[in-house]
């Protein structure tokens, strides 16, 4: 920190001027409500703003407080974050919401220490929740922080790095402004989406151009320093689509891992079967059940759907059978009443295009 006092107080005046003439007007920021900020903050997680808004107010229509979502059978909660993906997120924002209703009986915890103690609350998270809601003077360290310090100041650290977090959290602790610390917070993600973003960033007409030393010295590319993300590993599968009279046959992932708890076709990695044909995926699914299924002649769609490490790619094969009694499984009608991830929905919607779902 090269900065000194008098240069500090001109940057938080000219950052939160600019926020008070140009903040956004987000659903989340009309109260100070930590369940609000809390709900709001775990759903932006890997999620878009624009994308977040109409679920943010959904799921405050359907759970209006922390103890009425305390209270929810998860599948409910489930289904109102359907299509939001990354469904541990939910399970974790319910489980915080049970912590603060039942074990601390209603009374949120106020600092950042102590929300970390919360199911799911990682630094980011407490210190937005404690700024925010509670006036902690604290960082809140994502990745718009990251970019817009990391460019003020030419940060050489790699941000992947998990030390490289103190380096910004000590910095960000001298200049953040002790009376208003949570719309501080809320400036730099604004300032991260709007002129300095990752891409197409404007930094020249910044409200705080003159601060930006990336700018200055013709490095605003070069910051922030990142180890380059690994492409996700493809994984072929072949999906079952199996109907029989009684509905399709739908799995419930198991209760940790990826799509944990969710409905899904059952799907068969291509490169257990001994070979990759559909017939091969037929007799796995006779084998493991312990009856025939009879393959639709028909187009094989193939879907893809990318998560952040892996990359699905379904060959989807429609087939009948007669009804039975399928272990850790069920026979769905009406998908309506499951909360379907995705990449479900991906599956579906191919089913429906081939002809084969009505």
């Amino acid at each position: 920190m090269n900065w000194s006092q008098a240069k500090i107080n001109d940057f938080r005046q000219t950052l939160l001027a600019w926020y008070d003439r140009e903040g956004r007007d987000l659903p989340w920021r009309r109260d100070h409500e930590p369940y609000h900020v809390l709900l709001s903050e775990t759903m932006l997680q890997q999620t878009q703003v624009q994308t977040v808004i109409p679920y943010y107010l959904n799921f405050i229509a359907q759970f209006p407080t922390v103890a009425a979502l305390a209270q929810a059978p998860e599948a409910a909660v489930l289904k109102t974050w359907e299509g939001l993906g990354y469904y541990s997120r939910a399970r974790n924002l319910q489980k915080a919401a049970q912590q603060v209703a039942s074990d601390r009986n209603g009374r949120w915890p106020t600092t950042a220490a102590e929300l970390r103690q919360l199911q799911g609350v990682g630094p980011y998270t407490a210190g937005a929740v404690a700024s925010i809601a509670f006036g902690e003077v604290t960082p809140a360290v994502d990745g718009n922080a990251f970019r817009v310090f990391a460019r003020l100041f030419c940060i050489p650290d790699d941000i992947t790095k998990p030390k490289t977090r103190q380096v910004f959290e000590t910095l960000i602790q001298q200049v953040i402004d002790p009376k208003r610390p949570g719309d501080f917070n809320q400036a730099i993600m604004d300032l991260g989406a709007s002129y300095m973003t990752a891409k197409d960033s404007d930094p020249a007409h910044s409200p705080v151009a003159r601060f930006d030393e990336s700018l200055k010295t013709n490095r605003v590319a070069d910051f922030p320093v990142r180890t380059p993300k690994a492409r996700p590993r493809p994984i072929e599968y072949y999906a079952l689509a199996v109907r029989s009279p009684a509905g399709w046959l739908m799995q419930q992932r198991p209760a940790k891992g990826m799509l944990a708890r969710l409905w899904l076709f059952p799907l068969v990695e291509v490169a257990a079967l001994p070979e990759a044909t559909p017939e091969a995926a037929a007799a796995w699914f006779a084998a493991a059940t312990g009856h025939e299924v009879r393959l639709t002649p028909a187009p094989c769609p193939v879907v893809t759907h990318t998560f952040t490490h892996q990359k699905w790619q379904m060959t989807l094969l429609a087939a009948d059978t007669a009804a039975f009694d399928p272990a850790g499984a069920a026979w769905v009608a009406d998908f309506d009443g499951k909360a379907l991830p995705t990449v479900q929905k991906k599956l579906l919607s191919a089913l429906s295009k081939a002809g084969r779902l009505a």
